[in-house]
């Protein structure tokens, strides 16, 4: 086989890393009132569509909503009043958490462990990290970065969700800006906060 054919062999063979979220195509939460509770119904489909443990997402996602529940044929039940949105919400946010990669930006993923650690190995450019897990501050820290409803505040977009909305970190929560891009330094209005996350608008 001469030179020619093998680079195009190889080049056949390298992943293309050049698109970008086409590739996550994750359908939009679906929920449920359920009396005192709410249910997410689509659970285990948008498990799948991250190539995740079902199990693994519904227990951020009780953490993300400060709540509790239970997982049963691939649905969540959940203590207390969600929307879809809110569900959303806390799926862009296991994305950044254990999908998307902090190299390339990409979802071609695995969340392994190694040493009882998770790690988080990219097919697509080949980084290998450990998953960032957002540490419990201090106290006073804690309430030094508390979010509000009713408040304004300034941040920086560190990140972009699913449908395009600007994503922010404050202290705990996580925080949904539509019409804000990564980068930009915003203030912005806490419209509602639904356990870690928080959605507001520009101010």
């Amino acid at each position: 086989m001469d030179y020619e054919a093998s680079l195009d062999r190889a080049m056949e063979n390298v992943p293309d890393i050049g698109g970008s979220d086409e590739r996550l195509q994750v359908p939009d939460a679906e929920a449920h009132k359920d009396g005192a509770f709410t249910r997410f119904t689509n659970l285990g489909d948008i498990a799948d569509s991250l190539s995740r443990e079902t199990e693994h997402l519904h227990r951020f996602v009780q953490r993300e909503l400060g709540t509790s529940g239970k997982l049963g044929d691939g649905r969540g039940r959940y203590n207390g009043s969600f929307s879809a949105k809110d569900f959303d919400a806390a799926v862009d946010a296991y994305v950044e958490e254990y999908v998307r990669c902090s190299e390339c930006g990409l979802p071609d993923t695995r969340l392994v462990r190694e040493d009882r650690t998770p790690m988080l190995r990219c097919d697509a450019c080949g980084a290998f990290r450990p998953v960032t897990k957002r540490s419990t501050t201090s106290q006073q820290q804690q309430q030094r970065d508390a979010v509000e409803e009713g408040k304004t505040y300034t941040v920086e977009i560190t990140g972009t969700g699913r449908k395009g909305d600007g994503v922010a970190e404050k202290g705990e929560y996580t925080i949904f800006v539509p019409g804000a891009s990564e980068g930009d330094v915003v203030e912005i209005y806490i419209k509602n906060i639904s356990g870690n996350l928080a959605f507001a608008r520009l101010a």
